[in-house]
């Protein structure tokens, strides 16, 4: 296996972290997005997303970086929530592991290191949002010991997804990779 480190997101990483974006996003909703979504959300919108979210980013924002030996393998971000249905919990706005390098590990250590930083905030919980039809997803946050709380329309930019929201009242248990009790 490739050694692994993560690590808080520099602005250097904008790019990488656009491609990698990109990549992903495609890979997954392949069926779920519709085709104008596809073409809009392009390498160039993403890295000018990413350029301004590490250049300033807002109060509580957690944005981690999974690195190998050839680069990125994954990132994950958190910050304040977006939808009412997160309550106080911070939410986890993106977690993406690239295709090639599933099933290592990769996301778990990243939902570790994002909680251990929300827990250094004073943060208690946080919460995500799923779109509906994403099983591989959904099985790994109840894996992890996310409980559904309900559900949501995003507004998106393009993109009028059904998500389900998912939380974790406690944030040790995904620091320390344990599950969650019962």
């Amino acid at each position: 296996m490739t050694a692994m480190t993560i690590r808080p997101a520099h602005l250097d990483d904008a790019r990488s972290i656009a491609e990698l974006h990109v990549v992903v996003w495609r890979h997954t909703y392949h069926a779920l997005a519709p085709a104008k979504a596809f073409v809009m959300l392009d390498e160039d919108h993403r890295f000018l997303s990413w350029h301004k979210r590490l250049t300033s980013p807002e109060a509580g924002d957690v944005i981690m970086v999974a690195e190998g030996d050839n680069g990125p393998m994954g990132f994950a971000a958190a910050g304040e929530p977006s939808q009412p249905i997160f309550g106080e919990r911070s939410e986890i706005k993106q977690l993406y592991v690239d295709p090639a390098h599933k099933r290592r590990g990769i996301g778990r250590a990243l939902l570790a290191a994002l909680a251990d930083r929300l827990a250094g905030q004073g943060r208690k919980g946080a919460a995500l949002g799923v779109v509906a039809g994403n099983g591989p997803a959904i099985a790994f946050y109840e894996a992890l010991g996310a409980r559904q709380v309900g559900s949501y329309t995003d507004p998106g930019p393009l993109w009028r997804s059904h998500n389900l929201a998912y939380a974790w009242d406690d944030l040790k248990p995904l620091i320390r990779r344990e599950p969650a009790a019962p």
